[in-house]
C-alpha cells in the first residue's frame, strides 16, 4: 500500500473541464462531462469505476487517440505546463511515445506478432533517439532488463507468441519506457493476467514511478489494484468523477454514496456474506443520462435536489464529492 508523497508538487498533467461527445443520428451524445485532475511526478492516479464510466475515453482524449464519431469538443489537456490537445496529428505522435507512455489491457494485441521482440523496441527507440542499430539493440536489452525479464538477450530474439502472458505484458511496459517519457497511461494494465502475475506487474509500475519520478494514470475496475498501486484515486460515473481524493480516504472512508457503494461490493479478508453486496440499477448510457445528480435513481440517499440539479465536487472530509450530502447552499 502506497502512502501520499509528503509534499505536493507541481501536476505533470493537468486536465480541465473535458468534455467528449459521441455523434449519433439523433444528435451528439456526452461521454465524459466536465472532468478536472491533475497527476504530479512520482504519482499514481487510480481511475474506478464501472464499465461506461468514462475511464478509457478520458485516456484516450489526453494521447489524442479519439476517432470520429467520438471527438473532444471542449477543456484543456497540459502536460508539463504545454497544453496538448490543440496541437497537430503529426506534433501529437511525437508526444505520444516520447512524453506520455501507453500501456494497454491485452498484451498481445499491443504487440505485433509479425516481429520479434527486439525488432519492436529497436523500431521504437529508433523512432526517438538518434541513436545506431547498435545503440538501439544495447537500450532495448537494457529496458528488458529493468521490466524485470530474464534473459534479455534470449527474449530480444522471440516472437511474441513464444513469451507467457506476464512477459508479453513486461515488454509492453518496456515498449511504453522507450521513449523515456514523463507520464505513463495505464488502461486495465493487468486485467488479462493471473493474480500472481497481476502482482508483479504493479510491483513493477510502482517500481518505475518512484525510480522515474514518473505520473502514472492507472485505469482499472480492481479494487485491489488500486489499494496497492495508488497514492489518489478518481471515482467516475456516467462521465463524471464523482469522488477524488487519497486512497486510503476513498477505500476506507468514501463519502460519495456511489463510492460507500463500490466499496461495499468488494469482499474482505475474513468477513463471511452468504453474498457480495451490489448497487441496484445500472449506469446510464451516454445521451440518457438523467437530469440533476446522474446516480440518483440508484442513490439510498436521494432528495429532491438531486433529481434536478447537478452538484459540483466540494469539500468532504479529505476528499471531494459531487453530492448534495456536502455541496454548501446556494
Amino acid at each position: 500500500m502506497l502512502e501520499p508523497p509528503p509534499i505536493r508538487v507541481q501536476p505533470l498533467l493537468e486536465v480541465r473541464r473535458l468534455r467528449v461527445e459521441i455523434d449519433a443520428r439523433r444528435g451528439a451524445s456526452v461521454a465524459v462531462d466536465d472532468v478536472s485532475f491533475d497527476i504530479a511526478p512520482g504519482e499514481v492516479l487510480g481511475v474506478v469505476g464501472e464499465s461506461g464510466a468514462g475511464k478509457s475515453l478520458t485516456a484516450a482524449a489526453i494521447i489524442g487517440l479519439l476517432d470520429p464519431p467520438v471527438h473532444m469538443t471542449s477543456g484543456e489537456i497540459r502536460l508539463a505546463g504545454s497544453r496538448i490537445d490543440n496541437l497537430a496529428p503529426a506534433e501529437m505522435r511525437r508526444v505520444r511515445g516520447r512524453c506520455i507512455g501507453t500501456i494497454f489491457q491485452d498484451p498481445f494485441t499491443s504487440l505485433d506478432p509479425l516481429f520479434t521482440i527486439g525488432e519492436q523496441l529497436v523500431e521504437t527507440i529508433s523512432t526517438h533517439f538518434p541513436l545506431s542499430q547498435h545503440g538501439a539493440r544495447e537500450r532495448a536489452l537494457a529496458l528488458l532488463g529493468e521490466v524485470g525479464i530474464p534473459a534479455p538477450g534470449t527474449r530480444f530474439d522471440q516472437y511474441p507468441h513464444q513469451l507467457s502472458g506476464g512477459m508479453r505484458q513486461r515488454v509492453v511496459v518496456a515498449l511504453a519506457l522507450a521513449g523515456e517519457p514523463r507520464l505513463i497511461i495505464a488502461d486495465e494494465p493487468t486485467s488479462a493476467l493471473d493474480v500472481s502475475v497481476q502482482a508483479q506487474i504493479i510491483a513493477l509500475l510502482k517500481r518505475l514511478c518512484d525510480e522515474h519520478a514518473m505520473a502514472i494514470m492507472l485505469i482499472t475496475h480492481d479494487m485491489g489494484v488500486i489499494v496497492d498501486a495508488a497514492h489518489r484515486v478518481a471515482v467516475m460515473y456516467a462521465g463524471r468523477i464523482a469522488e477524488i481524493g487519497p486512497m486510503r480516504e476513498i477505500v476506507h472512508a468514501g463519502q460519495h454514496p456511489y463510492t460507500v457503494g463500490l466499496m461495499r461490493c468488494v469482499p474482505k479478508v475474513g468477513e463471511a456474506r452468504a453474498t457480495l453486496a451490489q448497487i441496484e440499477g445500472a449506469m446510464p448510457q451516454p445521451g440518457a443520462v438523467p437530469p440533476g445528480c446522474a446516480f440518483h435513481p440508484r442513490c439510498p440517499h436521494v432528495i429532491d435536489r438531486c433529481r434536478s440539479e447537478r452538484p459540483e465536487l466540494s469539500t468532504a472530509g479529505a476528499s471531494r464529492a459531487a453530492c448534495w450530502l456536502y455541496a454548501s447552499e446556494s
